[in-house]
């Protein structure tokens, strides 16, 4: 498998779930709430949840009353997904860089550090195209990612965790461009090693590329959308508004 690629298969092992069974769903729906209540978008709006994996950010905002898509390349996520089905909240297997021809829609979630997963700028490029295609004019774009100067200045080289009984070991480099961890473990007998490679993208390559379809209203540092500090947030969260013209 290709590091171009390596999202394809380790986001639809049932693997990737067991190591991160941990995220905090209560956490998710705060950070929704909190993240709606400074938007104030009508419950009229069409969302789409842009890599949504199992749906749960899909999920708070349609309890909130809004029409949720969510779509991600894990045909494992989607199907566990579409458990939450309704009227007005659906799910499909998509891959971002992509437009879905034919849907507009008044606002975009990309949360959860889901952005920077490619090899090449051109494919950031390619996605922030498609999703201003797939916005209304002046429709807005969310974008929650890792603050990579933190991550990456206070990075953990190595570490274990058991979990399920299994023993994860995981290594961690940065190559001046991309984040990569290395997952290694045994299981019933077979050895698994999988990749995560993730762009250490920051506030101003985001500036970059959003800049030829969006406007930048505000950034947070927290899921409690407070101020962004380069030195201490946890988080790089972007608000941005789709220009008119494009």
């Amino acid at each position: 498998m290709s590091n171009k690629d390596w999202f394809v298969d380790w986001f639809d092992t049932p693997y990737y779930h067991i190591l991160y069974q941990n995220r905090n769903d209560s956490e998710a729906k705060k950070f929704i709430q909190t993240l709606m209540g400074h938007l104030k978008l009508p419950t009229s709006s069409k969302i789409l949840d842009l890599a949504c994996g199992k749906g749960r950010h899909s999920k708070t905002l349609n309890e909130l009353g809004y029409d949720v898509l969510g779509v991600d390349l894990s045909e494992n996520s989607i199907n566990e997904a579409k458990r939450l089905s309704n009227d007005v909240l659906s799910f499909r297997v998509h891959d971002m860089r992509e437009v879905l021809v034919g849907a507009k829609f008044d606002a975009i979630f990309n949360l959860f550090t889901s952005f920077g997963y490619f090899d090449s700028n051109k494919e950031n490029e390619r996605m922030c195209a498609s999703i201003a295609q797939m916005l209304q004019p002046n429709g807005k774009l969310i974008i929650d990612f890792m603050n990579a100067h933190k991550v990456i200045k206070y990075m953990v080289n190595e570490e274990k965790k058991e979990i399920d009984g299994i023993q994860f070991h995981i290594t961690r480099t940065y190559d001046n461009t991309h984040i990569e961890k290395h997952i290694k473990f045994n299981h019933k007998g077979e050895q698994y090693h999988f990749t995560e490679r993730v762009q250490g993208l920051k506030l101003d390559d985001f500036k970059t590329l959003l800049a030829p379809f969006f406007t930048i209203d505000h950034v947070f540092g927290s899921l409690d959308l407070q101020p962004f500090v380069l030195e201490k947030s946890d988080r790089l969260i972007i608000i941005a508004t789709r220009k008119n013209e494009l």
